[in-house]
């Protein structure tokens, strides 16, 4: 067994389900959405970017686009919520539903990137 693959897959995997635990829930209801779970899956994400960089194929370039797609919807949805919260006067319903969008987002990069994975595992096996 591969180590580098297993902690690999592992970031990948947590980032998909970290991010799924943010998105889940009413969107503009922001009881249902914890700031930290945003957080927590924008740090994994970011941490799923730094290991895809060494990968030189055709599909570690589609997954390095994937996670930066994720990495860009998850910090514009974290500054959205910081304008929500500390500038604008409080979390709207509306402005809610726009950081659960972008994070929905997030959440199909991550889905691709899990596909892509599994592609990669499959052919490797080939």
């Amino acid at each position: 067994m591969n180590r580098e693959k297993v902690i690999f897959a592992f970031f990948i995997v947590l980032a998909l389900t970290l991010n799924f635990g943010f998105f889940l829930g009413d969107i503009d209801l922001a009881i249902h959405h914890n700031e930290f779970e945003l957080f927590a899956a924008l740090v994994v994400s970011m941490i799923c970017t730094v290991l895809k960089f060494g990968d030189r194929t055709h599909l570690g370039a589609l997954m390095l686009a994937t996670s930066l797609v994720a990495d860009l919807q998850l910090v514009i949805a974290a500054i959205l919520w910081g304008f929500a919260e500390q500038i604008s006067g409080g979390m709207t319903p509306s402005m809610m539903s726009s950081v659960v969008s972008l994070s929905g987002g997030a959440l199909l990069a991550n889905i691709m990137s899990v596909i892509l994975l599994v592609i990669e595992t499959i052919v490797v096996r080939r």
